[in-house]
This record gives C-alpha cells, structure tokens and sequence, in this order.
C-alpha cells in the first residue's frame, strides 16, 4: 500500500499541489483524474522521484519513500511510463528493454537470462514480433511506447504508474496493456493510471481519485460512481456556487 500525505507543490506563484492525500491499495488498478493543470504530473513526478515536494510524505508497505531520488525508488521495485516516449534511438530493442538492469561495470543478468526476460516482457504485451536487433529509433511510435512499456515490465515492479502511457497505442496494443494491468493487480500489485480517456477508466479502475486545480477532490471505489459523477468532480464549482457557499 502506497499512502500519500499532505503533498504539496508550488513553482513560484503557481500552485501546481496542494495539501493531497490519498491512498493507493496494492491488487488494485487506482485511476487518477483531472483537467489539465490539475496537479496530476507533478504527483507523477513526484511519485516517481523526479520532482521533490513543498511539504508531505508517501510510505509504502509502511516505509517512508525518499524524494528527488529516483535510482533509490527503483530499486524499492516503482516503474514509471510517462506520455512522452523516452527511448534512447541509437541502441537496439533489446538494449532499450533491459536499459539500467545493468551496472555500470558488469551485466547483473546473464546473456541467456536477458533473452528469457525479454521474451517474457513481450509475451505479456503481446508484442513478441518486434525485431530486437533494429535501432528502437526506427520503429512506429506505437512500438516505441510498447518498448518503453516492456522496460518498466523487466523490472518487475510492485507499483507501475502509467502516465497517459496509452495514448500513443492503436486499439490492439492498448488492448494487451489494459489486460496486463489488470494481470498485475489480480497479481498483487499496484498500478496508477493516469488516463483522459473515461471509457479505459470506468473499465479499469478498481479505485478513482480526482485531482482539480492541484487539490484532492475525491476518492472513489468501483461501484460508487458514474462517468456523469466524475466529470462533475473533475469540473470546478460554478462562480455562483462558491459565493453563495462562501454567503452561508
């Protein structure tokens, strides 16, 4: 269980977080929300170690997780697909999936071991006819974002966050992506996604929480929404609302 604790963010005047808590379950597929400016990248960000916090915690399995160091967050077994596809053109399939497995000096896993692995992580995408020779620069960028995908899946990780990570994918790949979070969560683990499109979310989530104008609008489980209740959440209160509520 990942749980989340007074987050908070600014950047100069802008409030990018403020004051967010929110608990994520492991064995679920927990679905974060919000229009754009809401809050959701820098808690991504955040989450996966990129950026450092105002003020606020996150523990998982109980332990307080480090910010601002995202080595150290990988090695508690986090793994983030972010919206842009981040591959390194120059290398082959094979070198982008087991990108940073290695250490500096020596492979950590044997030649034999690397192939099982990389066959394993496409297996499970579905996606086992990509050449693993060719540059990863000369692929479609639907297959681009799959092999990023595969890399987070070579890690094994207990918690995958997906940034919009689907957005590039044709129907059939974002197909054999939703089956595996749904494999990984069945499985134990956690996964946060974070998807604009309410259709994948409704489907997915075993947990929603919405994020508007960088502030926690709302937790909810599977069952105790509809489409209509989240974009309702999602919007801000109407000028008229917030005075009259301020009046009383």
């Amino acid at each position: 269980m990942m749980i989340v604790e007074g987050l908070s963010k600014t950047y100069g005047e802008t409030v990018a977080l403020s004051d967010v808590s929110i608990d994520f379950k492991s064995g679920t597929v927990h679905c974060v929300l919000g229009e754009n400016g809401s809050g959701k990248s820098t808690l991504v960000k955040i989450l996966s170690g990129i950026v450092t916090p105002d003020s606020g915690s996150i523990r998982f399995d109980g332990k307080p997780l480090p910010f601002g160091r995202l080595r150290d967050l990988i090695d508690l077994g986090l793994a983030t697909v972010f919206q842009e596809v981040l591959i390194a053109p120059d290398r082959s399939v094979a070198d982008n999936i087991l990108l940073g497995l290695d250490g500096p000096f020596r492979r950590r896993i044997s030649k034999v071991e690397r192939k099982q692995l990389i066959e394993k992580v496409l297996d499970t995408l579905g996606a086992r006819q990509l050449p693993l020779d060719i540059e990863a620069g000369k692929l479609p960028l639907a297959s681009q974002q799959i092999v990023v995908i595969a890399r987070a899946l070579a890690r094994d990780p207990k918690v995958l966050i997906l940034d919009e990570a689907t957005a590039a994918l044709d129907h059939g790949d974002r197909e054999a992506v939703f089956q595996m979070m749904e494999r990984m969560a069945a499985d134990g683990k956690l996964v946060i996604f974070i998807s604009h499109r309410m259709e994948e979310v409704m489907r997915l989530s075993d947990d929603v929480s919405i994020l508007r104008s960088g502030m926690h609008a709302g937790s909810f489980a599977r069952g105790s929404f509809t489409a209509a209740d989240l974009l309702a959440k999602m919007a801000p209160p109407a000028r008229g609302l917030v005075e009259e509520g301020t009046a009383q």
